[in-house]
């Protein structure tokens, strides 16, 4: 039985399996997002947190992309359980540190579900994820302008202030990046 399944379903199980891991990847980083919307409104940091909950958001939405192709494939997919969030922060600068990481570790997770779809010949999965790998770009390229905006304005004063104004103005055109 299981293999006539199997014979529905257009992804390999070691496939399936990296996208179920990348759900709850993606599950995870919500969280993230939320617990660092949550500190940056307790501590002050208004336009930061409205940030984070859209970047939560967006977690949200990758999630949900990669469920229903998972389920569009014929695939199983699997509500993941979400623990160990971090919730405190040392510092402002701290949760940009972390959210920069977040995307890095999250772009090489797409990296190599893409590698074994290429092993594979998935082609159908590896254009699937063309569409997360230019989101990765613009992530990354987003928190790394936020973490560079210490570096450019400095925390001393009103810098943190002034960073927290400019964090939610940082927007990504990938046809004028870098100008």
């Amino acid at each position: 039985m299981k293999d006539i399944m199997r014979i529905k379903c257009l992804l390999s199980e070691d496939i399936e399996s990296l996208l179920n891991q990348q759900i709850k990847k993606e599950a995870h980083s919500s969280s993230l997002y939320l617990a660092m919307a949550s500190w940056c409104n307790r501590n002050g940091f208004d336009y930061s947190s409205e940030y984070f909950f859209k970047q939560s958001d967006e977690e949200r939405y990758h999630q949900l992309k990669l469920y229903k192709y998972v389920l569009d494939m014929g695939g199983t997919a699997i509500s993941p359980e979400i623990n160990n969030i971090k919730q405190e922060f040392n510092s402002f600068r701290e949760v940009f540190e972390d959210a920069l990481e977040q995307e890095v570790a999250i772009t090489q997770s797409f990296k190599n579900i893409a590698a074994a779809c290429m092993r594979e010949q998935d082609f159908v999965t590896f254009e699937f994820l063309n569409w997360f790998m230019k989101e990765q770009r613009e992530e990354e390229y987003k928190a790394r302008r936020a973490l560079e905006l210490f570096e450019v304005i400095g925390e001393e004063g009103t810098g943190r202030w002034e960073i927290d104004k400019h964090v939610n103005k940082i927007k990504y055109d990938s046809e004028t990046a870098g100008e």
